[in-house]
């Protein structure tokens, strides 16, 4: 390589990497992974066959590494971290570039982890590596900006500008307008059963650039890291990286019109799917009817223990229930509310051996989160009963004092 060459590549890599973001930059660099494919930038006029020209695209490229510097995580099995991704890309992206561009870029294996579910068992997810993590999130600013339009209006899951509360909020108004059933579908494993030849076939239907479909293909194949044996990926799309949640709206959009077709009240969030009808015979009706839907058009699986109908106020969605009765409210689901006396009496148990300052250092933002979340309910009864009940825990940890125990829950919720 020339002096010239050698220049113009390193000016390339600085341009493109080099410097930390700032000001409104690091304000975008905060937001969910939902909501980052729509403010990176308007649509390019590229036709889908040229698509990954968009993704290595240098602004594209910037808003991808900012997102995933923003949601940290873990390293992959390469053992490269977040805060070392910038200066291994300083020295290998014209590399990696070029494989993009030309379809021979490969992906690591994924890092299996075991996290515990609320209600027991566990839920396998994959890390990838942070240089693919990076990648997949290019590719998915780009086509969450030529899909997600395309999807349906009652799909809230990871997409721009929606949110689950907005999710129960539809779930809400159907209730309030007469609709005082509802059909609960759990959809068994899905992140784990989509078939890759059917969902590639989708991707297909909107992408023509064999490059980007090589790509996901290759991510979707890239297998798993396992008690340190790599086993292969023959359906399925992992948790845990950029990428998966778009590829499950678009799996899961076939439902979506198919439920519109039917001329179906529904709201779905990811594999969350409620439908809400006006009787319990309806229910039944329309249980059977898109159960077999499901698992012959979609070739998934539903969860018959945990799907059901039932009355709304029997049910839970995204963590809240509803109040029977001429006004419907929105309430903490008891299971959420048990969850969160869990985890506080984990971690106020815990506070005999350590420090009232690493105690809160804990407390405060846990409590926090949930707030933020479940504040969007209509009961502050509720919030002012489990306030009560956390100073009181507090209170045993700070011997009675009032005023250390008045600043300690002060803190807890601010």
């Amino acid at each position: 390589m020339s002096l010239k060459d050698d220049k113009q590549q390193n000016l390339q890599i600085e341009l493109d990497f080099s410097s930390e973001p700032t000001g409104e930059a690091r304000e975008a660099g905060r937001e969910e992974t939902e909501s980052s494919g729509v403010t990176n930038g308007s649509e390019s006029p590229a036709s889908t066959n040229r698509l990954m020209e968009e993704v290595c695209e240098r602004e594209n490229l910037k808003a991808a590494l900012r997102q995933v510097q923003a949601n940290k995580g873990s390293p992959g099995v390469d053992g490269i971290t977040v805060g070392g991704i910038k200066d291994y890309l300083k020295q290998h992206w014209p590399t990696i570039r070029e494989q993009l561009l030309n379809g021979t870029y490969e992906p690591k294996p994924v890092r299996r982890v075991e996290i515990p579910k609320p209600d027991g068992g566990v839920r396998k997810l994959g890390i990838p590596t942070v240089l693919d993590r990076f990648i997949q999130q290019a590719v998915m600013q780009v086509l969450q900006r030529q899909w997600d339009r395309t999807f349906s209006d009652y799909s809230y899951g990871f997409r721009p500008g929606r949110s689950a509360h907005q999710a129960v909020a539809q779930a809400q108004q159907y209730i309030v307008e007469g609709r005082g059933w509802c059909v609960d579908l759990d959809l068994e494993k899905f992140f784990d059963r989509v078939s890759h030849d059917k969902l590639m076939g989708q991707i297909a239907k909107r992408v023509a650039d064999k490059r980007l479909l090589k790509l996901i293909r290759a991510f979707l194949n890239a297998g798993a890291i396992e008690n340190g044996l790599v086993s292969p990926s023959v359906e399925g799309t992992p948790q845990g990286g950029p990428l998966s949640p778009l590829l499950s709206n678009l799996v899961l959009d076939e439902l979506d019109r198919e439920l519109e077709r039917r001329g179906h009240r529904f709201v779905r969030y990811a594999d969350d799917c409620n439908i809400y009808v006006r009787s319990e015979r309806a229910g039944q009706r329309v249980m059977e009817s898109i159960t077999q839907f499901i698992t012959q058009k979609l070739k998934l699986k539903v969860n018959e223990a945990k799907s059901a109908v039932a009355r709304p106020q029997e049910r839970k969605f995204l963590g809240f229930s509803f109040t029977a009765g001429s006004e419907v409210k929105r309430v903490i689901a008891p299971k959420a509310s048990d969850r969160f006396k869990r985890r506080i009496r984990e971690i106020t148990r815990r506070a005999k051996s350590v420090s009232m300052a690493t105690t809160m250092a804990e407390l405060a933002p846990y409590m926090r989160g949930w707030r933020s979340y479940f504040g969007f309910c209509e009961t502050p009864e509720v919030l002012i009963g489990l306030t009560r009940w956390v100073r009181l825990r507090l209170r045993g940890l700070c011997g009675g004092n009032g005023k250390h125990r008045a600043v300690a829950g002060r803190r807890c919720w601010n």
